[in-house]
């Protein structure tokens, strides 16, 4: 198949394991391949129903919808139809639970802080940010959730190698672990990712992101 490029492609789709379990979120380009092959269905949610789809029954259904296309629908051309980028597909095989721990990594320590700096409170792009130990490492402080929050350069540089009590400021919010993934949380608060919600009860928001 031989799909349109776009940032529809780039997207994120929830995938479930054959137990409708939240196991993983991943590109539009990545589920297509899936549903392409007959290893994944798509699953939606209209007025509380359920339905699934494959590959055939997915374009034929977006034929139609395309008629009645809703603001955040997004569509891919190929070379000789239209097919609506899904927003959740389920694994016909896949049986593995999902991961129940919050990946300690960069991107979710910005996402937890949103984008917002610890010391000062203002809000900066990914790019004006830097990850800052509130105990300094040359004090022991370690790479840790509770020890690790993000700082705009220029809090960063007056803070120094001090703690914050040292350097005469006050974090804004104690650093913590998140129990669920911070950046699962923002891709819910866009509208066309709301159909996700009634697969993440409490039990699995920690899925995977790439």
């Amino acid at each position: 198949m031989s799909l349109g490029a776009g940032h529809a492609l780039d997207g994120s789709v929830l995938v479930l394991n054959k137990f409708f379990m939240a196991v993983h979120v991943i590109s539009a380009r990545r589920a297509f391949c899936l549903l392409f092959k007959d290893l994944a269905e798509v699953v939606t949610i209209d007025d509380g129903q359920y339905s699934s789809f494959d590959f055939a029954s997915w374009r034929e259904v977006s034929e139609a919808r395309l008629r009645f296309k809703e603001p955040d629908d997004e569509f891919v051309r190929t070379v000789h139809f239209e097919i609506q980028v899904p927003r959740i597909i389920r694994l016909m095989t896949y049986d593995r639970l999902p991961r129940q721990r919050v990946k300690f990594n960069r991107r979710n320590i910005f996402a937890r802080d949103g984008n917002r700096c610890q010391y000062c409170g203002r809000r900066f792009t990914t790019s004006e940010l830097s990850l800052d130990h509130v105990v300094p490492r040359i004090q022991g402080g370690r790479a840790t959730w509770e020890n690790i929050v993000c700082a705009c350069l220029r809090c960063n540089v007056r803070k120094g190698g001090r703690t914050p009590v040292q350097a005469g400021i006050r974090l804004i919010r104690e650093p913590v672990e998140p129990k669920t993934s911070p950046a699962l949380r923002l891709k819910l608060s866009h509208r066309k990712y709301r159909s996700w919600k009634a697969f993440l009860d409490a039990a699995y928001w920690s899925v995977e992101l790439e």
